[in-house]
């Protein structure tokens, strides 16, 4: 059994997750899916001041309060820049980093370091425009997303404030020590900005990789082979 925690992505919170809590659970494993401040349930705390360190946070204190250990710790998209820095200072707490289409980055950097010119600038017209100069409206879902499913989530996406995407993460080395998982969805959306952190994750050492035949969003469009790819992962042993 392993103790998994999800780093959710932008605009999204822990009840994008809902499907993947009874399937994980039958595997027997626990499956914390926690929102960050100002977003999801949590979007009455709302303000300016959020960022990535606010995030990090949230997560970092989970599990202090939860006393977890052997944390199987996955980071989905915007959630890898929250896990990467949730690893770096709870490293001795980490079994496992998993990074599902998910941002990776370095020292010092920022989402916003991490994606293309077009993007940014979309974005942040969006913040312009609709985000009253502090919050950044949602991207689209997957095309392949079901009209159900699409029913349910975009009432629940929040727009997210501009720090979390601006705020460059500081790490200290530690989470080097880990083993790292990053797992490709390769039905990817435009521009694909997550093919560079796979060709990272194939090409170093310490990692290692997996693809799946999906869009962005697995956790939503195929739960059930995820699940079973979270319990592979949980019990697979290091890299090397």
């Amino acid at each position: 059994m392993a103790a998994f925690i999800i780093a959710h992505g932008a605009w999204s919170a822990g009840w994008a997750w809902k499907k993947m809590r009874s399937r994980m659970r039958e595997r027997g494993h626990e499956f914390f899916t926690p929102t960050y401040t100002g977003i999801g349930e949590r979007s009455h705390l709302a303000s300016a001041d959020i960022d990535l360190a606010t995030h990090i946070e949230d997560i970092v204190r989970v599990i202090d309060f939860e006393g977890l250990r052997d944390v199987v710790l996955v980071g989905h998209s915007y959630g890898g820049m929250v896990a990467t820095g949730v690893a770096d200072r709870c490293t001795p707490g980490i079994a496992k980093l998993v990074y599902l289409d998910a941002f990776v980055p370095c020292n010092g950097q920022s989402l916003f370091d991490l994606q293309a010119e077009d993007s940014r600038a979309r974005m942040l017209a969006g913040v312009r425009e609709q985000g009253e100069g502090w919050r950044v409206p949602a991207n689209p879902m997957p095309p392949d997303t079901a009209p159900d499913d699409l029913a349910w989530a975009m009432p629940r996406r929040m727009m997210q404030p501009l720090k979390t995407f601006t705020q460059p993460v500081r790490l200290t080395g530690a989470i080097d020590q880990l083993p790292r998982t990053y797992i490709y969805c390769k039905k990817s959306g435009p521009g694909d900005v997550f093919r560079q952190f796979a060709e990272r994750a194939k090409s170093e050492a310490g990692w290692r990789y997996h693809e799946l035949e999906a869009s962005h969003n697995p956790h939503i469009t195929m739960p059930d082979t995820l699940a079973t790819l979270f319990d592979e992962i949980a019990g697979a042993r290091a890299a090397r």
